[in-house]
């Protein structure tokens, strides 16, 4: 925001003041190095004027002294005055701009497995911190989309309902753990059911789920594929992520490292996805689940339209009341008797 001055206050003739305006009409400001000139050249043609008459005082009764150089003052003030006009000609302008950000926000829910078996070791440092972190950043991602998180084990509970607030989704990220459900096994299909009735009631056009699951479905009361009907019905898009690799995997228990069979059901979460027009992924490791978000990303773009208002305030006035000011001064001093005085 710029001060705003007195139409009186000679800031208004600094340099600093004078860089900040937007000029309306530039061509204007190339006069002003030109009214010195021609006051030079009418100064020339007037001494060249004078010294072909006659002078009726002698030589050495015409002498210099520092009174003689009042009389360039009405000059000089004329002066002043066209510069000041030429300045208010060129359309003195200060603007300000303003950006307005609208956004037609997607509604996100992130279904994250919190299971034993997400404790395997075959991502470092286990499947649970890798898909925690990554979706840290997939959060950090995004701009104005209502986001929310579901966890399951051999339950499900939503962990927080769609929000703005990254903050919030971040803290409770890093909280996340195997002890958040104690309940044994895998319940996708009611994990699916509880972020369905998180977001049936969500009026934006674009809705998703994320599922990160490492195992087939073994625990809860719904079917995973009727599910996911569910979710189609409402208009939700499904990804299922398939997290780990099947066979034995190393899992920490009592901080000793044991071999454990790990089951997946490739072909159930692959059917889920296709039954809500998404899309299903199976990552091996952290940097193939980075991946996986990233093309989730670029799929899942928010329509961002910016608007800019621009206010411009001209200050053309200004500098017009001082040209008054100097051509009221020029009159008194060239049509009064200071006029006979300066010239004398």
């Amino acid at each position: 925001m710029s001060v705003i001055l007195p139409w009186s206050s000679f800031s208004w003739f600094q340099w600093s003041t004078l860089r900040e305006f937007v000029w309306g009409q530039p061509l204007f400001l190339y006069g002003i190095p030109l009214v010195p000139l021609l006051f030079v050249i009418r100064w020339l043609l007037v001494v060249q004027y004078r010294q072909k008459l006659s002078v009726a005082l002698p030589l050495r009764r015409l002498r210099w002294t520092p009174v003689s150089l009042l009389r360039f003052v009405p000059d000089l003030i004329m002066g002043l005055a066209i510069m000041l006009v030429l300045v208010a000609l060129a359309r003195p302008q200060r603007e300000q701009q303003q950006v307005e950000f609208f956004s037609e926000g997607i509604d996100i829910m992130l279904v994250l497995d919190v299971s034993q078996s997400m404790l395997a070791e075959d991502f470092q440092p286990n499947r649970l911190e890798v898909a925690k972190e990554v979706a840290r950043n997939f959060i950090g991602g995004r701009f104005q989309d209502r986001i929310g998180i579901v966890v399951f084990a051999g339950d499900a509970f939503s962990l927080a309902p769609l929000t703005t607030d990254y903050a919030l989704l971040n803290s409770l990220l890093n909280d996340i753990s195997f002890g958040t459900i104690r309940t044994p096994g895998t319940a996708i299909g009611s994990a699916l059911a509880v972020a369905v009735n998180r977001m049936r009631q969500s009026g934006s056009k674009t809705k998703v789920i994320i599922l990160i699951s490492d195992g087939d479905n073994t625990s809860g009361n719904l079917d995973p594929l009727t599910a996911a009907r569910l979710a189609a019905m409402y208009g939700i898009r499904l990804y299922s992520i398939l997290v780990g690799q099947g066979g034995k995997v190393p899992v920490r228990i009592n901080g000793r490292v044991q071999y454990e069979e790990n089951t997946v059901d490739e072909s159930t979460l692959r059917e889920i996805a296709g039954l809500s027009e998404g899309r299903f992924y199976r990552a091996a490791d952290g940097r193939a689940l980075q991946d996986v978000f990233g093309q989730i990303d670029r799929f899942e773009k928010t329509m961002v339209q910016e608007i800019r208002f621009r206010e411009t305030e001209d200050h053309y006035t200004v500098y017009l009341r001082w040209a008054v000011i100097l051509l009221i001064g020029w009159m008194l001093t060239k049509a009064t008797f200071m006029s006979n005085v300066l010239e004398d």
